[in-house]
């Protein structure tokens, strides 16, 4: 095993609707080799991300060399994720696959700022493997149990903050305090988000048994 392998950052499980606002990015020391984290608005810093959602739509928009953009559906929002000649495999995979179809993408969050000054989010992946509808409904699951850990753990902070005499034992939380300088969405809208995708997945679920 490489040492870049044995140091890689753990991929956070995030939803759409948190990754696209999720603008602000950093490093941690100046080293060039340092890696950049992306902000995550409930309070977290992400380096790699782990999501699961419906490709619906593929596009070469390449102009020199071939150049795919994903669009990547989940219950919350869009997820775009770009690949070219530097992720070959992950490329090929959007060039091959005919949506819709279920994919699970570990990758990282880019920042691009347009003229007028807006930042969009996009996914750089490191691997795209097509998967079943287990697979993503497990995926939701999971990363509406990771978000309230995070949105707990924020608002646990904010608590914190603002009566330091309760005698709370909140831990620190540097990230929670960048994301509260740095945003303006509250973590209840994130709150607001995990109910959404559970709703729609027992729908779905409700669907199939229905139709079985």
């Amino acid at each position: 095993m490489s040492q870049s392998e044995l140091t890689r950052e753990v991929a956070r499980r995030v939803f759409a609707s948190e990754f696209n606002d999720s603008t602000y990015t950093f490093k941690e020391s100046d080293d060039e080799r340092a890696p950049n984290y992306a902000l995550l608005p409930t309070g977290d810093r992400a380096n790699r991300v782990f999501v699961v959602g419906t490709l619906t739509e593929t596009e070469d928009v390449g102009e020199d060399s071939e150049y795919w953009r994903g669009r990547v559906v989940d219950p919350t929002g869009t997820f775009f994720v770009y690949a070219g000649q530097y992720q070959p495999e992950a490329a090929s995979t959007l060039r091959d696959t005919e949506p819709p179809a279920y994919v699970s993408i570990v990758g990282k969050p880019r920042t691009y700022e347009t003229d007028d000054g807006t930042v969009n989010v996009s996914l750089r992946p490191e691997s795209i493997s097509i998967v079943d509808d287990a697979t993503r409904d497990r995926w939701v699951v999971e990363t509406a149990e990771r978000t309230l850990d995070r949105i707990e753990a924020f608002e646990e902070w904010e608590a914190e903050q603002e009566a330091p005499e309760s005698g709370s034992t909140a831990p620190a939380n540097e990230y929670a305090q960048m994301a509260r300088e740095r945003y303006d969405s509250p973590v209840v809208n994130y709150r607001n988000d995990v109910i959404q995708a559970l709703e729609q997945l027992e729908d779905v679920e409700d669907e199939a048994e229905a139709t079985a």
